[in-house]
């Protein structure tokens, strides 16, 4: 771990209020500081980075849901005024890389991400929403970037992911005026996937985990690493690499018990392999 200063290294052995559990080749990475809008601290950055590392090895977890607690906050970021003053400029710098290390791991993950955005997603929230491969809001959900609003811009990979979704005309304004982005343009403009009533919002993405879920680990984390390729290196590399790939998984153990569970009108049990 980086060298911290004595404040900063107290937050960081401080418990995490990420909330994280597995089920039926599903994790669930949940924020739970509800008292300060879902806040993301130093702790919880520290823990999303131990999570990433674990289900990075994890050869049968298919998707990663990101939620909050309530109906009104996904996460209103990392730092407020008093929090500022408490730290030092070198405590802030590495909050940020911590921030960035943390949200890099999310988006390098094998398994599918989803991000459940239940309310305002504000700053930092923002970029970890940007983190997920994909996202899907409640009605009332929406988006903001203030940091130029205190002589700053975001720095834990908005600039880049959000040029990356909209065009980088349309992510500029957005982070240059720190305006609200609500969920029809949200959805407009490919931030998110769908919107849903804010009661319906955990039930609609777990319905979508659940049908990723049952699908075979190599077919849905070779697709992922073809579209990001894509987004990187362009067609050419992508399409080299799709063609590797399924060449490799014509000769693997799912593709053959796919066809098998269905010969058998059964369920096919697949192991990644």
């Amino acid at each position: 771990m980086p060298s911290y200063s004595r404040n900063l290294a107290n937050d960081l052995e401080q418990s995490s209020d990420i909330r994280f559990r597995l089920a039926d080749n599903v994790a669930f990475l949940t924020l739970d500081r509800q008292t300060e809008s879902n806040r993301l601290t130093p702790a919880s950055l520290a823990h999303i980075v131990q999570i990433a590392q674990s289900l990075a090895a994890d050869p049968r977890t298919n998707c990663v849901v990101v939620s909050a607690e309530g109906v009104e906050h996904f996460s209103s970021g990392i730092f407020n005024a008093e929090l500022r003053a408490a730290y030092s400029k070198e405590d802030i710098l590495g909050i940020v890389k911590l921030a960035n290390d943390a949200f890099d791991r999310l988006q390098a993950l094998p398994q599918i991400v989803i991000g459940a955005l239940n309310g305002a997603v504000r700053a930092g929230g923002g970029e970890l929403a940007l983190a997920c491969d994909f996202r899907v809001c409640a009605d009332h959900a929406s988006m903001a970037f203030h940091e130029t609003s205190y002589g700053c811009f975001p720095g834990a990979g908005a600039p880049v992911r959000l040029t990356s979704i909209v065009g980088a005309g349309r992510a500029l304004e957005i982070i240059a005026t720190g305006r609200e982005v609500f969920a029809e343009e949200m959805l407009r403009t490919g931030l998110v996937t769908e919107v849903v009533a804010s009661a319906r919002l955990q039930d609609r993405v777990s319905t979508i985990a659940t049908q990723m879920a049952a699908k075979a680990p190599l077919g849905l984390r070779g697709a992922k690493r073809i579209a990001q390729l894509q987004a990187s290196a362009g067609d050419a590399a992508a399409h080299q690499l799709s063609w590797a790939l399924r060449t490799a998984l014509e000769y693997s153990h799912d593709v053959d018990e796919a066809l098998a569970a269905y010969r058998e009108k059964r369920a096919a049990l697949y192991l990644g392999r």
